[in-house]
């Protein structure tokens, strides 16, 4: 059984941050494993520790730089890693469609019997990326996974779901399917030194979109960012400073602005 894990480098903005044009500045982005992935990757290693999965393939779609980020999943247990770029990808914002057609020639390649990813990204929080996979290439499929377990024999993924309202949900998923698991489904590993190690000597695959049979046209992405500001915030809200008495007093005193105090 082959476990393929969708993995995704998330930026994070530092406090203080500029922007330029339509992006962040790279000088005030800190990179890392989205955290939801985390637990996907954490999953895919159980599976193979248990003797159910017999490879846990990790993919990610970023430049080189993301290959620090996919060594973390190398590090914690995964057996190689495919990580597709291509200049196409650096033209413009690449939406769910693009990453689900990139996705798609991977697991065409692969043949995985399992699909595993985190249920959604810290940096867009789309949350589509699973299901839309899972529609397009025809696998069964379930989303907000907290709890797994899978009979290869039978060739069924008994899962756990959380939904709205407090409902959580037990159901058999037939084999292939694509899972999006949640926070809390285990407890992610911390990669031990002799993991780190290892993963520097794992293959990382690189492909480009022609490595994949896909074209530029492919993945162009229906949707374009415009622009990118912060927002002005207003508020009313006063710090009232001094020793208790002081700010007691002008406590009172608002409150007797408000009309909240006579």
């Amino acid at each position: 059984m082959k476990v393929l894990v969708t993995v995704k480098e998330v930026a994070e903005p530092d406090d203080d941050f500029a922007i330029e044009g339509t992006d962040i500045a790279e000088a005030d982005l800190e990179y890392d494993l989205n955290e939801w992935d985390d637990y996907a990757v954490e999953a895919a290693v159980q599976l193979a520790e248990a003797g159910i999965a017999d490879e846990v393939v990790a993919v990610t779609i970023g430049p080189e730089r993301a290959e620090e980020t996919i060594r973390m999943a190398l590090a914690k247990g995964a057996d190689r890693a495919v990580r597709v770029w291509d200049d196409a990808f650096e033209e413009g914002f690449s939406d769910v469609a693009a990453k689900v057609t990139t996705f798609e020639a991977v697991v065409e390649a692969e043949e995985p019997d399992l699909v595993l990813g985190g249920v959604q990204a810290a940096d867009t929080g789309f949350g589509a990326t699973g299901v839309a996979l899972a529609e397009r290439i025809g696998f069964e499929h379930a989303a907000v996974v907290n709890d797994l377990e899978v009979d290869a024999d039978a060739g069924v993924a008994r899962v756990h779901r959380e939904l709205e309202g407090g409902v959580e949900e037990l159901t058999d998923v037939d084999l292939p399917a694509v899972l999006t698991v949640q926070t809390g489904l285990n407890e992610p590993r911390y990669a031990s030194l002799r993991g780190i190690r290892q993963a520097q000597r794992k293959e990382i695959d690189a492909k480009d979109l022609a490595d994949l049979g896909l074209s530029a046209a492919d993945v162009e992405s229906a949707l374009a960012i415009t622009s990118m500001y912060e927002p002005e915030s207003e508020s009313d809200a006063e710090i009232i400073e001094g020793d208790a008495g002081e700010a007691a007093g002008r406590l009172a005193e608002v409150l007797r602005e408000k009309g909240v105090s006579a």
